[in-house]
């Protein structure tokens, strides 16, 4: 089934600024009958994206996969030539910079971003210093977080803005080329893109799950996870580890679950989305992560599960440096680690100094390397401690019986037990809650303006990218979406942006998954996105597959 519609209005001066503005806090339990202001509909048609101008061309077309499941193909607006390229500069830190050691960065504090403005003029540069405004979110009010800087030319095309970038550089500045519809606030008229998986239950025959590939350590294509299970589609999934500097590449960072069975501890208690074979049951909950053992009659706490101790990507632990809050992006650690391994992992555990204890299916201890890294076979375990936490490991003997629970956890902190066909992918920030705009962007760690890093907040969260994400609507459906970005002929998605889209596709709860150059989405076996990675499609830790009935 193909349908194809055209949308027009007449133009609405205040609709883009309206798109751009998110609701306050909503609290627990309060009334949400007042309009959203987190979803505009003046001037819109009831379901259309509220993107651009209102008068802008929508086209949708729809297309049926197998029973119960579709993929729509939306494009809204076409590119003007009303989006220049820019030139943008990192600003050096000063004393009056929230981090004067820090590196250059893209945003500061007025006063760094005036003195270097004058500096480049009296190089020759004409720039100006322009406010980069923050949003309000649910935990984060609107204001301005420092000033970014620009020269005042503008360019017809990326190679006349790579050649200013060139001649900074030559003269000592960092700079780099950014087309201005990426811009968060400008008045582009598209094109933006996206893909649309829809799975209905009531006619769903077949399933909704969750996948990594062969162990968590290696990462895959969404392509090849879509292959290797004969998917009719999937899309990238959770957030995961790219840097070996951060860990294993491909290590989900966050919590995630496969055919019932957790595989990672979350991160603190940011989102994620729990899904059924069925796709009956499609959930966005807040879960947690907890793990014990016992040995001499005391009870270990454990830190983690298959992941390199001492590296705690996207942060979110206990006792860790530099936070024990989510911060995302960001490698915190930790010396002093007890983590527990399956052989999910990889071929083997991670090596290093420290202490590993192999345990049989029973809890029996059935080998103690004194240093780590081992191969675990079918039904085995092991304990890895480093630091002064390697003290917990010292007394075990072979034989001796080492109880150990691990298992999600409710937001009360009670045990979460799953199904076998059940998945948990990681994801934030929160989107929707309840059908209203409510992005939790502080809560999830995407709100580092507050730890004198206001460059993460302009790029992540403020400017276009692309973006995936998933939700259900009120038929209980769930929709994932992967909207194009970062190129010219697709302009992507602010946070703020892609949860006016979710709310405008009839999404009722909604949250983000991993996106930029991870965002992908397969159907039929050929893709229906376009990567944004100067290298194609991009290995991911995981993906959410749709399958054929069995």
């Amino acid at each position: 089934m193909i349908a194809s519609r055209r949308r027009a209005f007449a133009a609405v001066p205040a609709a883009l600024a309206a798109v751009l503005a998110v609701s306050a806090v909503v609290p627990a339990g309060a009334a949400t009958s007042r309009p959203d202001p987190g979803d505009p509909r003046e001037g819109y048609a009831r379901d259309e994206l509220p993107l651009g101008r209102a008068d802008l061309a929508e086209m949708r077309a729809t297309t049926t996969l197998q029973p119960g499941a579709t993929l729509t193909k939306i494009t809204r607006g076409v590119a003007d030539g009303s989006s220049r390229w820019v030139v943008e500069l990192s600003i050096p830190s000063t004393t009056s910079s929230p981090d004067p050691d820090a590196p250059a960065r893209a945003v500061q504090d007025a006063e760094s971003a005036g003195a270097f403005v004058a500096k480049l003029s009296g190089a020759g540069f004409a720039a100006q210093a322009t406010d980069v405004r923050q949003l309000g979110a649910a935990d984060v009010p609107d204001g301005v977080i420092g000033r970014r800087v620009r020269l005042v030319e503008t360019f017809v095309d990326q190679a006349a803005a790579d050649g200013a970038v060139a001649r900074l550089k030559a003269a000592g500045f960092t700079a780099r080329s950014w087309y201005s519809g990426w811009d968060g606030g400008t008045p582009a008229s598209g094109p933006w893109t996206m893909s649309v998986l829809t799975i209905d239950p009531k006619r769903f025959d077949g399933r909704l799950v969750g996948t990594y590939g062969p162990d968590l350590e290696k990462r895959e294509t969404t392509s090849q996870l879509a292959a290797r299970l004969g998917a009719t589609a999937a899309a990238n999934a959770g957030f995961f580890v790219m840097d070996p500097k951060a860990g294993v590449e491909g290590d989900p960072a966050g919590i995630a679950a496969y055919d019932g069975r957790v595989v990672s501890e979350a991160v603190g208690d940011r989102p994620a989305v729990l899904l059924d074979a069925r796709a009956r049951q499609t959930r966005i909950l807040r879960p947690g992560w907890a793990g014990t053992f016992r040995t001499g009659g005391r009870t270990h706490v454990l830190d983690g599960t298959n992941r390199v101790p001492g590296l705690i990507r996207n942060c979110g632990g206990t006792g860790d440096t530099p936070t024990d809050l989510p911060r995302h992006d960001v490698t915190c650690t930790d010396a002093d680690e007890l983590v527990l391994f399956t052989p999910a992992f990889g071929a083997t555990t991670p090596a290093g100094p420290g202490r590993e204890v192999v345990l049989d299916r029973r809890g029996r201890v059935v080998t103690t390397p004194t240093e780590r890294g081992i191969a675990l076979t079918a039904g085995q375990r092991s304990i890895q401690a480093t630091g002064d936490a390697a003290g917990a490991l010292a007394s075990l003997r072979v034989g001796d019986r080492v109880p150990v629970t691990a298992t999600m956890t409710r937001g009360s902190g009670r045990p979460m037990h799953l199904r076998k066909d059940q998945s948990v992918i990681n994801g934030g920030p929160l989107l929707l809650r309840a059908g209203r705009t409510h992005i939790t962007q502080k809560r999830d760690g995407m709100n580092q303006a507050v730890t004198g890093n206001p460059s993460f907040d302009y790029g992540w969260v403020l400017q276009r990218n692309p973006r995936t994400f998933i939700g259900t609507d009120r038929r209980g459906r769930t929709m994932i979406v992967a909207a194009d970005g970062r190129q010219t002929g697709h302009l992507g998605l602010l946070i703020p942006e892609t949860a006016a889209v979710a709310k405008a596709l009839g999404m009722r709860e909604a949250m983000n998954l991993d996106g930029g150059g991870s965002t992908t989405l397969v159907a039929s076996g050929a893709l229906a996105t376009s990567p944004s990675d100067a290298t194609g499609e991009r290995p991911v830790g995981d993906a959410i597959a749709i399958l054929p009935r069995r």
